[in-house]
């Protein structure tokens, strides 16, 4: 039988419509942690060097009704045990580009129509629980919360043929490197920062505080009324066209964002309740909220898409519904998972103090978003 390459973008798709497949993970020591999520997948993890004198062992537990796909972390493992099973007379094939791959792998999705015109396109980062945004009207872009593949967003740009004027960052980002000041760099775009986020930044930026009402071809992202602190003191939040709230890392579909990653836990408490029970209860329970991370797979619609009303997380999130202000504090202090991997140095890189090269910037981000608590 033939072993075949299947890229990143043919397994997303495989996510979004929930598609039946068969990983056979052979990492050594990550898949607990973290694997390729999806609704209707099925799993085994073994350690390819466990394999290396043969696969007799597993062939029972690779079942012949599904499609079946090796993965390790790099792809030259997965290509491995593929050709093995091969040579069985199984048909498999092996994730191109492995987790490392994945990891940077973005969906786009188109979210919704602008009242002017326009589009607003959500890039959907599946390996990393990552979203991002690009606001387009009359041919012009703002990208928000970009990850570091920044000739993603410009090379989509360019393909819709529409030129990035702004680029913003709702807050100083912990779990994974921004892609902001680069496009910037790229395009010409004005980057916009939180300035109390953005102390001991060591590069210019367009401070992004009250007062600010930025206009997008004929769509303005209003800034003035959503300076949201809690998961940072400078997260600021954007209703774009009437329409849409993002949210970035305080609001999340199925919970709420951490106060903890800059030790400040017990301080940012009441900032984060502030922002979610004063600040976002004045809001239209109508706009579309569009977070900058998913938690879990099964807060993806059925377009890929990571987006709900408003109203709807009112009255569905757990962490919208918490009365007591001292449940609430023990919720988002003491109930908090692991902090992302290498999360300090992510900090400084997005200030510009320290500047690693590619890999690793790509070894910084290994690992699922921790960014929630629910």
């Amino acid at each position: 039988m033939s072993v075949k390459a299947m890229n990143s973008k043919e397994v997303a798709r495989k996510v979004i419509e929930k598609k039946e497949l068969f990983i056979l993970d052979v990492r050594n020591g990550d898949f607990a942690d973290w694997k390729i999520e999806g609704e209707n997948f099925t799993y085994f993890n073994i350690p390819y060097f466990e394999l290396l004198d043969g696969i007799e062992e597993i062939m029972d537990k690779i079942p012949a009704d599904k499609e079946v796909l090796v993965v390790c972390a790099k792809e030259g493992s997965s290509m491995m045990v593929a050709e093995m099973l091969s040579d069985e007379g199984l048909d498999v094939s092996y994730l191109e580009g492995g987790m490392k791959a994945w990891s940077e792998y973005l969906e786009p999705v188109k979210t919704g129509d602008l009242k002017d015109g326009g589009e607003l396109y959500q890039f959907v980062r599946l390996g990393k629980g990552c979203l991002s945004y690009m606001v387009v009207s009359n041919g012009e872009a703002a990208i928000i919360d970009a990850i570091r593949m920044a000739d993603v967003y410009v090379n989509f740009a360019k393909e819709i043929g529409a030129n990035i004027t702004h680029v913003f960052d709702t807050h100083l980002h912990a779990d994974h490197i921004s892609g902001g000041r680069k496009i910037a760099e790229a395009t010409g775009a004005t980057y916009w920062l939180p300035p109390k986020d953005a102390g001991e930044v060591v590069f210019e930026y367009a401070a992004l505080e009250g007062g600010n009402d930025v206009v997008i071809g004929n769509s303005t992202i209003n800034i003035h009324a959503l300076y949201s602190p809690g998961h940072t003191i400078g997260s600021t939040s954007f209703v774009v066209d009437e329409q849409y709230l993002l949210s970035g890392d305080i609001l999340f579909i199925d919970s709420i964002g951490r106060p903890d990653l800059t030790g400040m836990a017990e301080d940012w408490v009441a900032d984060l309740r502030e922002s979610l029970y004063k600040r976002y209860r004045e809001l239209s329970e109508e706009l579309v909220v569009l977070p900058a991370h998913f938690m879990i797979i099964e807060e993806l619609n059925e377009d890929g898409s990571v987006a709900e009303k408003l109203g709807t997380l009112f009255a569905q999130n757990h962490g919208l519904n918490i009365e007591d202000e001292n449940e609430f504090r023990s919720l988002v202090t003491e109930n908090l998972p692991p902090q992302p991997n290498s999360y300090q140095e992510i900090r400084k890189t997005n200030m510009g103090i320290i500047t690693p090269d590619e890999e690793k910037q790509r070894e910084m981000e290994i690992g699922p978003n921790r960014c929630a608590v629910r």
